[in-house]
C-alpha cells in the first residue's frame, strides 16, 4: 500500500478509538472517503508507535507531504498522551508557522480600525459593543438562521467561484445540536458532503452574523473541501487526504474562511466593520495564547484582555485561558485563526488583484502551508507575526 494511503488508514482507526472512548474527533475531513470496515486501534500509544515508523520512512522517501503530516500527528497526539511542548514548536509542528506575535502598534491600529468602523454605524466602543452589535445585525431566531444560512451562502457563491475558479459541487446538511465546547458552528465532512452545526449553547443569530458564518462555513469549509475533493479525484495528489484541525493547512482553512467577506462583499458597511473587529480580536486571543503559554500570571492576562476588548465577560476569558493554555487540540488548532486570518486580512487589503485572483485559485486546488502560502505571495507578512515581546496593558 502506497505510504500518503497508510497514513490515511491510520488515521481512521485512529479516529474510530478516539469515537469509542469519546476522545476529540481526528479527522475533520476526509477527501477520499471510503466504504471499508475500519478497525479502531488499540491504544494512543500503538498509534504514536506507527507514526513513529511511518514518519521515519516518509523522510527516507523524500515524501515531504506525508512527512509533514505525520510528523503534525505525532506532535499533536505526544501532547494528548502527557507531554508539554514549548509554544513555537509545537505551532510549527502542527499549524506550520511560529508564534513571534504582532507588535502593541499594529495591534492598536487594527482596533483603532475597528472603533471607527463601528462609529460609522453608531456603535459605541466599550462594555456594551457586543449588545450593541446584536441590535445593529439584526436579532434572528435559530430555526431561521437554520433555513436562511444556505440561502445567504448561495448569493455569495458567485463571487468565491469567480475569485477560485473551482467547479466543485457540495451539499451542506444542517443540524442544531447542544454541545459543551467552545464553537458556535461549525463544517465536517467527506467527498462532497458536509455537515453543518449549529450549537445552541453559543451560537447567536444576527442577519449580518449569520451571512458572515455562512460564507466562513459554507463556502470557506465545505466548498472548498469538497474542491479539494474534486483534485484528489482527478489528480494523483501527493498529500494525505484525510484532514485534521492540526495540520499546518489549518491557516489557509481558517485564515481565508474568515476573511471570505473583504473579498465578496467590500462595500457592505456593517460586514466590513466585523471583518475589521474580527481581524483585531484574533489579534488580541493571540496574546492571550502567548501569555498563557509562557507562564504570565492569569489574572494580569485577564485584565489586559479587559482593557482590550471591555465588553467580554470574565467567563469567555476564563474559556479563552483554558483553551489556549491547556486543552491539546485547542492549544495548537486556535493558533489558525490568528496567524491565518491576519495574513488573509492583509492579502486582501494590500495584494494586487492578480495576485488575490492566483493565491485564492490555489487555495481551492489543494491545501497549503503557510510555506506555500508566503511562496505565492512573497511580500506578503509573517505568519504568526514579525515578533514582539509579550506586554500586557495595565491602563
Amino acid at each position: 500500500m502506497r505510504l500518503r494511503d497508510q497514513v490515511e488508514a491510520l488515521a481512521r482507526s485512529w479516529g474510530a478509538y478516539e469515537e469509542s472512548r469519546g476522545g476529540r474527533q481526528v479527522i475533520d475531513y476526509d477527501c477520499a472517503p471510503t466504504d471499508a470496515p475500519i478497525t479502531p486501534a488499540s491504544s494512543r500509544i500503538d498509534v504514536y508507535d506507527q507514526l513513529t515508523a511511518l514518519h521515519a520512512q516518509a523522510q527516507a522517501d523524500g515524501e515531504t507531504k506525508v512527512e509533514q503530516t505525520t510528523g503534525a500527528h505525532l506532535a499533536y497526539l505526544a501532547c494528548v498522551l502527557g507531554e508539554r511542548p514549548e509554544l513555537d514548536a509545537y505551532m510549527r509542528a502542527t499549524q506550520g508557522c511560529g508564534t513571534a506575535g504582532w507588535s502593541e502598534d499594529y495591534i492598536v491600529d487594527l482596533g483603532d480600525k475597528a472603533r471607527k468602523a463601528y462609529a460609522d454605524l453608531g456603535v459605541t466602543w466599550g462594555p456594551r459593543l457586543a449588545d450593541e452589535v446584536f441590535q445593529l445585525e439584526t436579532p434572528m431566531t435559530l430555526e431561521r438562521a437554520a433555513v436562511q444560512v444556505k440561502l445567504l451562502a448561495d448569493e455569495a457563491e458567485p463571487a468565491v467561484r469567480a475569485l477560485t475558479g473551482t467547479t466543485a459541487t457540495y451539499t451542506a446538511n444542517v443540524q442544531v445540536v447542544d454541545i459543551d465546547d467552545y464553537w458556535a458552528f461549525w463544517v465536517n465532512g467527506a467527498g462532497h458532503t458536509s455537515r453543518l452545526r449549529f450549537n445552541q449553547r453559543n451560537a447567536v443569530f444576527t442577519e449580518d452574523g449569520l451571512r458572515f458564518f455562512a460564507q466562513h462555513e459554507l463556502l470557506g469549509h465545505a466548498l472548498q473541501c469538497s474542491s479539494f475533493t474534486q483534485t484528489a479525484e482527478t489528480e494523483d495528489v501527493d498529500w494525505v487526504r484525510t484532514l485534521t484541525t492540526h495540520l499546518p493547512y489549518q491557516p489557509l482553512l481558517e485564515g481565508l474562511a474568515t476573511a471570505w467577506p473583504i473579498y465578496t462583499e467590500p462595500h457592505n458597511q456593517p460586514l466590513m466593520a466585523k471583518a475589521k473587529l474580527n481581524h483585531y480580536m484574533h489579534l488580541v486571543r493571540g496574546e492571550v495564547h502567548r501569555a498563557i503559554n509562557a507562564g504570565h500570571p492569569l489574572r494580569a492576562i485577564a485584565d489586559h484582555v479587559l482593557i482590550r476588548a471591555p465588553w467580554l465577560s470574565l467567563d469567555q476569558i476564563g474559556n479563552l485561558l483554558s483553551d489556549r493554555g491547556t486543552e491539546p487540540l485547542l492549544r495548537s488548532y486556535l493558533w489558525s485563526y490568528t496567524a491565518g486570518t491576519d495574513w488573509f486580512m492583509q492579502l486582501g487589503e494590500q495584494a494586487d488583484a492578480e495576485t488575490i485572483k492566483a493565491v485564492l485559485t490555489a487555495c481551492y486546488h489543494q491545501p497549503l502551508t503557510p510555506t506555500e502560502l508566503a511562496e505565492l505571495w512573497p511580500a506578503g507578512p509573517t505568519f504568526g507575526g514579525d515578533g514582539a515581546p509579550i506586554v500586557l496593558r495595565t491602563a
